[in-house]
């Protein structure tokens, strides 16, 4: 099966074929190094890390690049602040998004350049586009000659004339065009600079990706993604410096996954709602960001809320229940005489589960779906348990099993259902029952009363009890497999 992938730059899905069979090389923007990573950081770094597992698990080779902006306006405003240099600055949140990342269980790319470790490039990259009549220098800046590029706006769909026609540009007398853009800037006193043929100065956003992806990756490589926010005009401004510079293609497929958003609002710290990944893992394990994150489509909007991160919780538990129970069958006592439960119906969904799966995922990484089938194939399988006597037949035994490995190989992918079963629900266990003024023993005994009310139909016992647990924070949670709780968030 091929894999399908929306291309930004042709506005539709389109068969993904690599340039080197086999071996895909993608570049990702990172972040700009001045702050701890919110959750639209968490987004990104993990929909690229899902679709890099995804591309391995295929077989393939995957060279994938994510750079670091370790230079620029704000890193040099919030050094000013901090009484510290840029640097000390930029390396510090470095440093930090590392220890995010790493709770998040984010595999590390092949290689993270920084843009001050690639001054040299850019300004060659920089005095090509100059020979070329592509950028100019002025009073000590250079700029990119956007008018002098047809295909200027083919990335966002917009109109150059357009763009013109509507632009509210500050004034800038050293610009032949107020629409062109810097690639390198002047320095300014006490800013850190670097040397070039037109003074000292630093790189402007730009130019850093275009000089660090060629180094890396060649003139055209297979992917470059980001988020959709980055379009226009980073990823814009990029495509056409690269392509006047190289004279081909810069990039064959652009990825961009949509925005988060805070309970249906832009998240800004002018209005509280701004919430770092450390902020969302102190409450939550990191795999229930990650199921949160990838039951939406990568391309979709995601809006956070605590009642979404508890359905999260809910699904990623009831999987690790459903692994937790079949590695708890009683292996010794399988037998061919006992009755099979599973049938030829169930039998083919369950061995169909990987191909099912990479269907969903070849369709532009349709995580939700995927999601899906993994919950569809639970059902399955505990349909097959619950229906089962002591003894357990072979089939239904081997079934079990295998399909249990297959989930747990295919969730690698999303990076959930990594822990072992067992542990991970006892640890959830304990660590609910420590923020909790009511013991287990106590909740399960009002559970088996309330049950034995709805048995009578006593609904308003039923309902007492339930409202008696809520004051202790503890929500009741009903399905086919019995009545859970949960901590009430919120």
């Amino acid at each position: 099966m091929s894999v399908k992938i929306y291309n930004t730059l042709k506005r539709k899905k389109e068969v993904f074929q690599p340039i080197e069979p086999g071996h895909i090389k993608l570049y990702v923007c990172g972040i700009t190094s001045y702050d701890y990573c919110h959750i639209g950081h968490a987004r990104s770094a993990l929909a690229f890390d899902m679709i890099v597992r995804y591309f391995r698990y295929l077989g393939n080779k995957v060279t994938y690049i994510r750079n670091f902006t370790d230079i620029d306006d704000k890193i040099i405003a919030r050094a000013a602040e901090q009484n510290c240099s840029s640097k000390e600055l930029a390396n510090r949140f470095i440093d930090e998004f590392y220890v995010d990342m790493d709770k998040l269980g984010v595999d590390r790319p092949t290689m993270e350049p920084k843009a001050t470790e690639h001054i040299q490039e850019m300004v060659d990259l920089i005095a090509e586009l100059i020979e070329k009549d592509m950028a100019y220098p002025s009073q000590g800046d250079v700029y990119y000659r956007v008018g002098s590029f047809p295909g200027y706006g083919k990335l966002s769909g917009r109109k150059l004339e357009d763009m013109q026609a509507g632009a509210r540009i500050q004034i800038n007398e050293n610009k032949d065009d107020p629409m062109d853009f810097v690639l390198w800037k002047a320095s300014k006193p006490g800013e850190p600079s670097w040397e070039s043929p037109w003074g000292a100065g630093r790189p402007g956003w730009h130019i850093e990706c275009s000089a660090m992806s060629r180094k890396y990756l060649g003139d055209t490589f297979d992917i470059h993604g980001g988020g959709q926010d980055l379009i226009f005009p980073h990823h814009e401004n990029e495509l056409a410096q690269s392509e006047a510079a190289n004279d081909k293609p810069y990039v064959n497929l652009w990825i961009h996954h949509g925005f988060v958003t805070i309970r249906d609002e832009k998240m800004s710290k002018s209005l509280g709602n701004f919430l770092t990944i450390r902020d969302i893992l102190e409450h939550y394990h990191p795999e229930v960001l990650r199921f949160f994150i990838f039951s939406t489509q990568y391309r979709n909007p995601l809006d956070f809320s605590e009642a979404a991160m508890q359905q999260a919780m809910t699904g990623l538990d009831r999987l690790y229940e459903c692994l937790a129970a079949v590695e708890s069958l009683p292996a010794g006592t399988v037998s061919d005489d006992a009755e099979q439960i599973a049938s030829a119906k169930d039998i083919k969904k369950l061995e169909e589960i990987e191909d099912r799966f990479q269907k969903a995922m070849n369709n532009d990484f349709n995580t939700a779906l995927a999601q899906g089938i993994l919950f569809e194939s639970v059902k399955v399988m505990n349909k097959i348990r619950r229906q089962a006597a002591e003894t357990l037949n072979a089939t239904d035994y081997e079934l079990l099993t295998k399909s249990a490995q297959t989930i747990t190989k295919l969730a690698a992918i999303m990076g959930i259902l990594q822990e072992n079963p067992k542990t991970y629900l006892a640890a959830k266990k304990s660590a609910m029952l420590a923020e909790i003024d009511i013991s287990e023993e106590e909740i399960q005994n009002l559970i088996t009363e309330r049950n034995q009310a709805r048995n009578d139909k006593n609904w308003a016992r039923s309902d007492e009890i339930r409202d008696q647990l809520l004051k202790h924070n503890i929500e009741l949670k009903d399905s086919a497999e019995g009545t859970g709780w949960i901590i009430k968030k919120g």
